[in-house]
């Protein structure tokens, strides 16, 4: 190919800025010139680091600075607020660029099929993510009445969510965390925060950081309960993982820590407790929430449980459950209703009969499934480009019919005869010193680093360097 290689990049969140920084390395180190473009849906790019990491997670969110180094190469051209599948066709996509790579991540919770789930007070976690991390498309308020609520999982974001439920909203002030965010915390009546989980102490999703970070919450007590420990004693799959993984052993050392004598007595105004070995079988109410029963389990050896025929209920008046992320489909694009994914081989999106589309790829959650850290996107991204480079040098890509403009501003044509109003990379720019300007001028006695801005219109016109304005 004597043509730059044409690539364009869907979702721009850590899975696709790096397989965008892959490409472009691999390409220019054969030798090769290579044009990317990162449409994503959203004004601002880097996805779940942005809205989906709870905003008390600076070294998390620390990945931002490598993510900003990337794109601030000048290599890959951000494309905001233009949503693949309704602002542009996949086939328009397609007509342009020799190939497209999705990673549209996994944006939705998934679902716990137990009677009573639909009730009013029962929500999903990625929705009160969003709403905590100033997402744009979700209301501004969030109907926080509960004094008490149950969080259903044992990963990380179940902790995230009942962490920054019972924390007090003066302790992140320190974030990001939206102004409107701050206000609804503040109105917030919550004194216990429960999580459950199926499995025993020594399965739980956690990671040790994520643990450990629930015991430095000022005013608030961690409970854990001994019965849950002594139930789960005596499983050999349990002990063979203490002996083995040392991750293990440092979240059984912080667990067990939180045990307490008898006589112990809370002292903090707000309280988290953890639940292990609690099965949901049914959330309770009538209009409303108003708790939610549990069948505890029993180890059975292998790593799994099964159920006891002993039912608890537990008095709450909101539920979140925190059982795993699910991925939506994008028009025009093959989707596995069942596994929530783009069906794939290594990467090369497949059609129903499992035969590769020639120019179409997956990476990321999309490609694989909502599982593994946001360092795991790399190795994803790295088997993605890899087939895509492969399949180049083997002439299998389609030729695109439209032909690049002067600039590679072909899209931008497209985009500006129908007035969508994009941003780019110096867009972010002034939206990112914006954000950093409200931190300054907040006033109090914190030191803010930004002050996250809510609105989409607003974050729009705020980009406007890098905005095209529809007449």
């Amino acid at each position: 190919m004597t043509r730059p290689l044409r690539v364009a990049i869907v979702g721009a969140g850590p899975a696709g800025i790096y397989a965008g920084n892959i490409l472009h390395r691999q390409v220019t180190a054969a030798g090769g010139e290579v044009a990317i473009d990162l449409f994503e849906s959203l004004p601002a790019p880097y996805g779940l680091i942005r809205y989906g990491v709870a905003p008390d997670h600076p070294r998390i969110k620390g990945i931002v600075n490598s993510l900003h180094e990337m794109l601030d190469a000048g290599t890959i051209r951000l494309i905001g607020n233009v949503e693949v599948g309704r602002d542009v066709s996949v086939d328009e996509l397609r007509e342009r660029y020799d190939a497209v790579v999705f990673a549209t991540g996994a944006l939705k919770d998934a679902p716990l099929d137990i009677p009573g789930i639909d009730l009013p007070g029962s929500y999903g976690a990625a929705d009160v993510v969003a709403w905590y991390d100033g997402h744009p498309d979700v209301p501004r308020e969030w109907p926080l009445e509960a004094r008490e609520i149950a969080v259903i999982g044992n990963g990380n974001v179940a902790l995230d969510v009942a962490r920054v439920l019972a924390k007090h909203p003066k302790d992140l002030l320190s974030t990001d965390v939206p102004a409107n965010v701050v206000a609804g915390l503040e109105a917030s009546p919550v004194t216990d925060v429960h999580v459950f989980g199926r499995r025993g102490p020594t399965h739980v999703k956690f990671t040790p950081i994520e643990l450990r970070e629930l015991g430095d919450v000022p005013d608030v007590d961690v409970i854990v309960y001994d019965d849950d420990f002594e139930r789960a004693a005596g499983d050999p799959h349990a002990d063979q993982l203490l002996a083995s993984n040392n991750q293990v052993k440092v979240m059984t050392r912080t667990l067990n820590g939180w045990r307490k004598p008898a006589d112990w007595q809370p002292t903090a105004s707000r309280r988290l407790h953890l639940h292990f070995l609690h099965a949901p079988v049914e959330v309770l109410g009538t209009s409303r929430v108003e708790g939610v029963r549990f069948e505890r389990t029993r180890p059975v050896g292998d790593g799994s449980v099964e159920g006891t025929g002993e039912f608890v209920d537990v008095a709450v008046q909101a539920v979140y459950r925190a059982v795993g992320y699910a991925s939506s489909p994008v028009a025009g694009v093959p989707f596995d209703e069942r596994a929530a994914v783009i069906p794939n081989d290594g990467g090369r999106v497949t059609d129903a009969a499992g035969t590769p589309i020639d120019g179409v790829y997956a990476t990321g959650w999309i490609k694989r499934g909502p599982v593994g850290l946001i360092g795991h996107t790399k190795g994803d991204a790295l088997e993605t480009i890899t087939n895509l480079l492969a399949d180049a040098a083997a002439g299998v890509l389609p030729e695109p019919v439209v032909a690049a403009g002067p600039d590679g501003d072909e899209v931008f044509e497209l985009l500006e005869a129908r007035g969508i109003r994009y941003t780019t990379w110096a867009g972010w720019l002034e939206l990112d010193a914006h954000e950093r300007a409200l931190g300054e001028a907040w006033e109090g006695d914190v030191v803010r680093e930004r002050v996250k801005v809510v609105p989409r219109e607003e974050q729009v016109e705020i980009s406007g360097a890098g905005a095209l304005v529809a007449s």
